[in-house]
């Protein structure tokens, strides 16, 4: 077999953990386990598509972040911080696996209102007692700072340029996949298409193949399919696919400086991409769940939504070209766009990692970490994942998190 191909067929009929799903979630599971030495299990990865071109995380913008209102949500972005500037040496200080960094321009929340000013007050405290570096700037403070904005309509910024910015998640995705295929985690391309339950556990699940694969545990990694996947356990979740719009353009006047990412009242955001590219963001209106291969572009909403905002925000950018564009999709939990975690509280073999909302990327290597020390240990023994299990959807008990984009 070519290095990196996939195999059709898995070499075992049983396993102790089944992911459904290899893109970064179910990767950064299959690393944890495979890196934990209290855990000696099987692990098979069955993955739909072994290009990973249609997947949430090859569409993704790679960011990350720490301005969140929860604190759960700064520390799981804390963590994911650490882990990729720390990468080589979390990998067995492989030669193999590049340094990588994040580029901290920051993100840079703008408020038009005193509701969503005093939300930016709020949620600085909670990020500053978490150990961020989060500042509030007036709109002189960001005009002496950043020149290249409009704030005549800004009350209020706010800003961390520690650990907040980009990153390569694709070296890290990779890296997730690479070393745990070495260290022993089977990796199939194929399609769970049924489960099979005896009571409060999942015994088996089948592939499109045909094959039939036992499991110890299962982990429903699948992104947007995460509802059809816990539906074949019986499972009702509230993740659906939202399309979300990406384009890279250049500008004929390129600022002086990075840009941070900025998100400007109106729900679109832009930043730097390259040395003189920047990258900008927007969700459709409406914004309804499609289809799984609905990937098409409204070309409309660059034309008259987007750019129009982006040049009143920045002058600079009134001349500017599109130079590629494509659609993704957000695993959307309607519920209240947090992660769903953890085992569900009656089929109990049956692992949720799933509704990221746009966020998924950024907490890989926390959700990772957690889903493989309940899966080994039968609880969280870092972070205290709890506020994200699957009982607050059954009581109808949302998160509330103040900065989602």
């Amino acid at each position: 077999m070519a290095a990196g191909a996939m195999a059709t067929k898995p070499t075992k009929t049983s396993y102790d953990v089944v992911i459904i799903g290899g893109a970064i979630m179910g990767s950064s599971t299959a690393w944890f386990l495979s890196d934990n030495p209290d855990f000696s299990g099987s692990v098979l990865v069955v993955e739909k598509d072994p290009t990973y071109e249609f997947s949430s995380t090859a569409h993704t913008n790679s960011c990350i972040r720490q301005q969140f209102s929860h604190t759960l949500n700064v520390r799981i972005s804390q963590f994911a911080a650490d882990f990729v500037k720390n990468l080589r040496a979390r990998m067995g200080d492989d030669d193999r696996v590049p340094n990588v960094d994040i580029q901290s321009y920051g993100y840079l929340y703008l408020a038009d209102n005193e509701g969503f000013a005093q939300t930016l007050r709020d949620n600085q405290k909670v990020q500053l007692a978490a150990g961020a570096e989060t500042e509030l700037l007036t709109a002189e403070d960001i005009a002496a700072r950043y020149p290249f904005y409009n704030v005549d309509d800004i009350l209020l910024g706010s800003i961390n340029t520690k650990d907040e910015g980009y990153w390569d998640g694709g070296v890290v995705f990779d890296w997730f996949r690479r070393s745990a295929r070495e260290r022993g985690v089977e990796y199939v391309q194929g399609e769970v298409v049924a489960m099979a339950r005896d009571g409060g556990k999942v015994t088996s699940v089948t592939l499109a193949s045909g094959n039939v694969v036992h499991c110890g545990q299962v982990v429903n990694a699948s992104g947007p399919r995460a509802a059809r996947t816990s539906e074949m356990a019986g499972i009702h979740m509230p993740v659906e696919p939202r399309k979300r719009f990406t384009w890279i353009f250049s500008a004929e006047q390129p600022l002086a400086m990075d840009l941070p990412l900025t998100i400007d009242p109106s729900g679109v955001h832009v930043r730097q991409d390259g040395p003189t590219t920047y990258l900008a963001g927007a969700a459709p209106d409406p914004d309804p769940a499609v289809a799984f291969d609905d990937f098409h572009m409204d070309h409309n909403r660059w034309q008259d939504h987007v750019w129009p905002i982006i040049a009143t925000r920045i002058p600079q950018f009134e001349a500017i070209k599109v130079v590629t564009e494509w659609a993704g999709h957000y695993a959307y939990n309607t519920l209240d766009q947090n992660a769903i975690l953890g085992a569900h509280p009656e089929i109990t073999n049956f692992i949720f990692q799933n509704g990221f909302s746009g966020h998924g990327l950024q907490q890989s290597p926390a959700m990772g970490r957690a889903v493989a020390e309940l899966l080994t240990y039968g609880e969280f023994r870092t972070l205290d994942m709890a506020p994200f299990t699957f009982e607050r959807v059954l009581n109808n008990d949302p998160i509330v998190e103040k900065a989602v984009i």
